[in-house]
């Protein structure tokens, strides 16, 4: 019961970090830094993406071992033995996590090339494309945190 207890917290928090720093990114950074001059918005989110992309990569190896350990060792059964909010949650999960990947070495590396090589415009148009990705998993990430607050109670 500790582990489990212990899984569903690291799970929990994980998810946190990582969606509440999306929200935080598309709600309230994104709006406040618009005002800014495009060099110092885009060098901005320069300073800003790196950090944040490493605590996503901490919350995703997080979610898997926590995710998948309370799974293999003694969630109802097992790993089938969850319901299908557990099943919505790895299909949703799964696809955040290739959004992630797809977004760091593509337009990730390419955004930051652009803002050190001071291409203003293009760099801004890839931040746009970067906005677009986590607008699509900051989407997907509020729906499966409710899928998992609340699946349980589907039963009933």
């Amino acid at each position: 019961m500790l582990f489990y207890t212990l899984a569903l917290s690291v799970h929990a928090l994980a998810t946190l970090v990582w969606v509440g720093g999306m929200i935080f990114a598309h709600f309230v950074l994104r709006p406040a830094a618009m005002d800014m001059a495009l060099p110092l918005r885009l060098g901005l989110w320069r300073r800003v993406l790196p950090r944040f992309f490493t605590l996503v990569w901490a919350s995703i190896a997080a979610l898997l071992i926590s995710g998948y350990g309370v799974l293999f060792l003694g969630y109802r059964g097992g790993f089938t033995g969850g319901g299908i909010h557990i099943d919505i949650m790895q299909i949703t999960g799964l696809i955040m996590i290739a959004n992630f990947i797809y977004l760091f070495f593509g337009p990730f590396q390419a955004f930051k090339a652009r803002v050190d090589t001071e291409e203003h415009t293009k760099a801004a148009a890839t931040l746009g494309r970067i906005r677009q990705i986590v607008l699509v998993n900051m989407i997907l990430g509020v729906f499966t945190v409710a899928i998992g607050a609340t699946g349980t109670l589907w039963a009933y």
